[in-house]
């Protein structure tokens, strides 16, 4: 179990947001806290720290005329990091090697593999042949619906055909590397994590997997650890004192290293 950092890239500025409530019409989220130092200045304490696996997000769509200034806060911080950070956000197979030229050491990958809400197995095919199982985390982020877990696209506004179970992972692990879940309806609240989630993920045993989502206090690590049984990475965003929260990153870096 180890702490994947993170940034998080919305009309050209690091944030922290409310997963939910993100729209793409009029480019609006709320806000949890919004930074005023670059992408790059957190790439570059990640990699003084060590860690490893962080993931760069990029939240707006290619035709957002914000989308430009959000790329290049990403390229960035790729560059600030060479190999120590994956990318994500409108990854397709046309653009994931030059996003790994750039310095990702890894594409995260969702809406792409979809059409019309549909997973589209040709798409996972074309994307694994491009780049290679082993650059690739298939992000999976999710919310629930009914009596499920559903995997939703498009910077998490559209519900998608597939259910997060731990079969599911086993059919979609010899195409990746890793998986990434975005709880999303505890990202940014500072709430708790979806526990009846983590519990599943625990089940499955494959490709690494990592949580975010609601992690808010070193209680609510432990808590995570325990139902995790310890097989899950995980990451914190709004809750994190980088951000505006109260936990503390040093405090993560140095769980870390022990």
């Amino acid at each position: 179990m180890k702490f994947r950092p993170c940034i998080d890239i919305h009309n050209g500025k690091v944030k922290q947001i409310v997963g939910g409530s993100l729209q793409d019409a009029g480019n609006r989220a709320d806000e949890n806290f919004v930074s005023e130092r670059s992408a790059s200045y957190f790439a570059g304490l990640y990699r003084e720290d060590g860690l490893t696996g962080g993931h760069v997000i990029l939240l707006n769509k290619k035709d957002s005329p914000y989308y430009e200034e959000t790329l290049a806060q990403g390229l960035e911080a790729l560059a600030a990091y060479p190999g120590g950070l994956q990318i994500g956000g409108g990854v397709t197979a046309k653009n994931a090697s030059s996003f790994l030229e750039k310095g990702a050491s890894h594409v995260i990958v969702t809406t792409y593999l979809f059409r019309d809400g549909v997973f589209s197995v040709d798409r996972m095919f074309k994307l694994a042949d491009t780049v290679g199982k082993d650059r690739i985390v298939i992000d999976l982020s999710c919310r629930r619906r009914f009596d499920r877990y559903v995997v939703v696209t498009d910077r998490w506004q559209h519900f998608t055909n597939l259910a997060v179970t731990p079969e599911l992972f086993k059919m979609l692990e010899p195409f990746c590397a890793e998986f990434l879940i975005h709880g999303v309806d505890s990202e940014g609240k500072r709430n708790g994590m979806e526990g009846d989630l983590v519990a599943m993920l625990a089940e499955y045993d494959g490709n690494p997997v990592t949580y975010a989502g609601g992690i808010h206090s070193e209680e609510a690590l432990a808590q995570f650890r325990d139902v995790s049984k310890g097989r899950l990475d995980y990451t914190v965003g709004s809750a994190l004192n980088l951000f505006g929260g109260a936990l503390s990153y040093r405090k993560l870096v140095d769980l870390n290293r022990e």
